[in-house]
């Protein structure tokens, strides 16, 4: 089974979430915006998906606090859940960023 990790309002997790119901593929939905990720779900997407993709560029924090500095992006995203570029897809120990049909596709 698919994981969508993300927020409601973001398109692209819609759009993954419409992708797999459309071909009744079963998923589960994490919203970052009910709940946060635990430790041990860090570790295993960061074991995957380098921690610097992860991070929205665009989010008003991102601009606001950490265009001009340095900082360690897997801190940033554990304690500031709303820079992370949704959607998230995790699947048996693999996750990518962002919507990849590809990834969406596969058997499981």
């Amino acid at each position: 089974m698919i994981q969508i990790i993300g927020r409601k309002s973001c398109f692209e997790t819609k759009k993954a979430m419409r992708y797999l119901s459309e071909r009744g593929r079963d998923f589960q939905f994490v919203d970052l915006s009910q709940r946060d990720l635990s430790r041990g779900e860090w570790d295993s997407i960061f074991r995957c998906v380098e921690p610097d993709a992860l991070i929205d560029r665009n989010s008003p924090y991102y601009r606001k606090r950490l265009v001009y500095m340095e900082y360690d992006p897997a801190e940033e995203l554990m304690e500031h859940p709303e820079i992370i570029a949704t959607p998230i897809l995790r699947r048996r120990g693999r996750a990518v960023a962002g919507f990849d049909r590809a990834f969406l596709e596969e058997g499981d």
